[in-house]
């Protein structure tokens, strides 16, 4: 290993990764020396005596990078305990980059090693540079393929035509609702999905999508209230070269993006008026152009739209359009809250309990009796997304060996949602300031009956900037 003045690192480092680096060497001075280094790049790690001590932090935690020696104290040369290492990691977690190191390094042992599941090879003493930068390419592999894994099971879920938050549970709602999908989802229908938020709209409209004619065909999904009026016709209908100061270039809309498959346009109510009336106008014409082009264009798609607010109560209060509202509830359909699917609660929780344990490594914890009846008792205002946040803080800080009412931390949002409709709950002293925004947030929709757009006047934001944090809080 080269001095910092025969070869000094790079003076500015930039930390790539938050988890700690996992090294395993046998060697005290080497692993100090490691330390050292991989603290001077920005790098946290956990060190390591022995192979044994390693796989048991694998066991129990992801780690971005194992740095691992070859050569332990029981055969100092042939690198077996290091192989086995390596093998014994990889199957632990097929996506764990791996750089193997040996002072005693061979070109059979370094084809053995990569065979092996290394993603490369570094031999004693290293150079600073050369490390650093295998470190960092190996982290961004891992990256990119845990990315690409993650990927991959989601688009197995939609192929299959389901979803896990808008169909686990067999509550008599569901089962409804089950049935009316089935009737509709290969109509060519426009669809009108109602529901509070979080109770699993856009992944409802992803599975019709999946069960329809147009499964082969692309699935856009557009949140309605995040995009600026000064944008709407560009975002919605596409623009030409030179149609405004930034037009650059000219770019598909949603409508051209989505022709031959599904337009799923979420939270609807949100629309202003005067964009609304341009909605409409291409429903009914079936043609629009781009934003500096007067030639029409043409999309088949099927639209599928969804609104957490009551359209029929703001067609009354004239803040929708009738007309437009018949153009997108040729069927409507209404995913019940959480609050409504009764013991499906339980088994979302206990679907929830198992997925997050599986991806932090984490024993399973069963819920204990009196937990299940506090989760039955709870409202969920947040719905499903809710539970799911519920259950991933429960997996990782439950002490106990079964989950208890406490180790489910309901009681300050059930405090908050039993306040006076007029008035703001108390924040509790120790919430940071995002808790404390979402709180507020959650607070006025419940006073405005989910209309985002009063919540967002009582707050003093514009439609978009409410949006904008909805989506940060997954509210």
């Amino acid at each position: 290993m080269n001095s910092p003045s025969s070869n000094a690192v790079n003076p500015s480092p930039i930390a790539i990764s938050c988890a700690p680096i996992l090294v395993v060497d046998d060697d005290p001075a080497v692993r100090s020396a490691l330390r050292l280094f991989l603290k001077s790049e920005g790098w946290a790690c956990e060190l390591c005596a022995s192979p044994d001590e390693a796989l048991a932090l694998l066991a129990q935690a992801e780690y971005p990078l194992l740095l691992a020696d070859l050569n332990y104290s029981r055969d100092t040369t042939s690198g077996g305990e290091g192989l086995a290492l390596i093998a014994r990691a990889r199957a632990l977690d097929p996506h764990l980059p791996i750089i193997a190191m040996t002072a005693w390094g061979s070109v059979p042992l370094v084809v053995q090693a990569l065979k092996g599941g290394a993603g490369d090879f570094i031999e004693k003493p290293w150079d600073n540079t050369r490390l650093a930068g295998l470190i960092r390419t190996q982290l961004a592999l891992g990256e990119s393929q845990r990315r690409a894994q993650k990927l991959a099971a989601q688009n197995a879920l939609l192929l299959a035509g389901t979803s896990e938050r808008a169909w686990i549970g067999q509550s008599a709602p569901m089962l409804a609702l089950m049935g009316q999908v089935a009737a509709v989802a290969s109509a060519e229908v426009n669809l009108l999905i109602s529901g509070e938020n979080g109770s699993g709209k856009s992944q409802l409209a992803l599975a019709i999508h999946r069960q329809s004619a147009r499964a082969e065909g692309p699935f856009i999904s557009v949140n309605m209230g995040a995009i600026p009026e000064s944008l709407f016709e560009s975002e919605m209908f596409g623009h030409e070269k030179g149609a405004f100061t930034d037009a650059r270039q000219a770019r598909m809309g949603r409508f051209e993006l989505a022709d031959g498959g599904t337009l799923f346009l979420d939270e609807i109510g949100n629309v202003p008026l005067a964009q609304q009336a341009k909605l409409l106008q291409v429903l009914d014409s079936g043609q629009f152009e781009r934003l500096g082009s007067a030639r029409p264009r043409r999309a088949q798609v099927r639209l599928i739209a969804a609104s957490n607010a009551d359209l029929n109560a703001m067609v009354a209060q004239g803040l929708f359009r009738r007309d437009l509202l018949y153009r997108l509830n040729s069927v409507q359909l209404h995913l019940p809250p959480l609050r409504e699917r009764g013991d499906d609660v339980l088994a979302l929780a206990d679907h929830y309990l198992a997925e997050y344990a599986q991806r932090y490594r984490r024993p399973l914890k069963p819920l204990s009796d009196a937990a299940r009846a506090a989760l039955l008792a709870h409202d969920w205002p947040g719905n499903v997304r809710e539970l799911a946040h519920c259950m991933e803080r429960v997996c990782l800080l439950a002490p106990g060996e079964q989950v208890q009412p406490a180790d489910l931390a309901l009681q300050s949002a059930t405090a908050a949602t039993a306040a006076a409709p007029g008035a703001t709950p108390p924040l509790p002293a120790d919430l940071t300031l995002d808790e404390a925004e979402k709180l507020l947030i959650r607070t006025a929709l419940r006073r405005h009956g989910g209309n985002a757009q009063l919540a967002a006047q009582a707050l003093g934001l514009s439609r978009s900037a409410f949006y904008r944090r909805l989506e940060k809080h997954q509210l």
